[in-house]
């Protein structure tokens, strides 16, 4: 385990807390970008990153993304790179966009859990006919009520939190004091597209190497 696993994990596993632990994690290129134009998924991370990446999901509860990310990108959200448990999928998505079609719902082990503020009744019923768990909860900033959101989370025994993306999400969690801990992966090339959110100014910083990739963790203060 290296030692941005290991600062991770150490985090995790701090007691008492009424809301889930959230790690923030993202990968940008070498200019600061997390997708290409118009949003097109871009690889940035190497395989070794992405393995870390992996691990990383295996030590939270659940993993979460907002409703563009799945549109985008299609994600699925799992453990593949490495061994370990499957976090439980969360997608933020308040008027209930989801797609029917999305690989999130064709996985057999972990549906998703939706969370949503808005949207129609029949939506709601096709998502739940195809296994999701529906969560209606306030709005808030931009959306969802985020703390709202945790709370729900942390009801239901979801204790560690990792939030992927995209880019108004991960805003959201830094700006709103309600992430714990940042990790972020640069890779070495630029790419022309949309900006990440940039890195706050971090506690305790450890930059590690994985393959050409830069490695940067940090705690955020409450």
């Amino acid at each position: 385990m290296t030692r941005i696993e290991e600062a991770v994990l150490a985090r995790l596993r701090e007691q008492g807390l009424s809301l889930p632990v959230v790690t923030v994690s993202w990968a940008q290129s070498s200019n600061g970008a997390i997708a290409g134009s118009g949003g097109a998924p871009a690889t940035i991370s190497g395989p070794e990153s992405m393995a870390m990446t992996h691990r990383l999901r295996a030590m939270h509860d659940a993993i979460l993304v907002g409703i563009r990310t799945v549109l985008a990108d299609d994600p699925m959200l799992s453990v593949r790179l490495a061994e370990g448990r499957q976090p439980q999928p969360v997608v933020l998505d308040s008027r209930l966009r989801f797609p029917l079609g999305a690989r999130l719902l064709a996985r057999a082990d972990r549906k998703p859990w939706i969370f949503h503020c808005a949207g129609s009744a029949g939506a709601a019923s096709a998502l739940e006919a195809k296994g999701a768990v529906l969560f209606s909860v306030a709005p808030g900033p931009g959306g969802l009520d985020l703390r709202k959101v945790l709370g729900a989370l942390r009801s239901v025994g979801i204790s560690s939190l990792m939030v992927e993306g995209g880019v108004q999400v991960l805003r959201a969690f830094i700006t709103q004091g309600l992430a714990a801990q940042v990790v972020v992966t640069e890779g070495p090339r630029p790419i022309e597209g949309i900006p990440g959110p940039g890195i706050p100014r971090l506690a305790s910083p450890v930059q590690e190497r994985y393959g050409e990739d830069l490695v940067t963790w940090g705690l955020l203060e409450a």
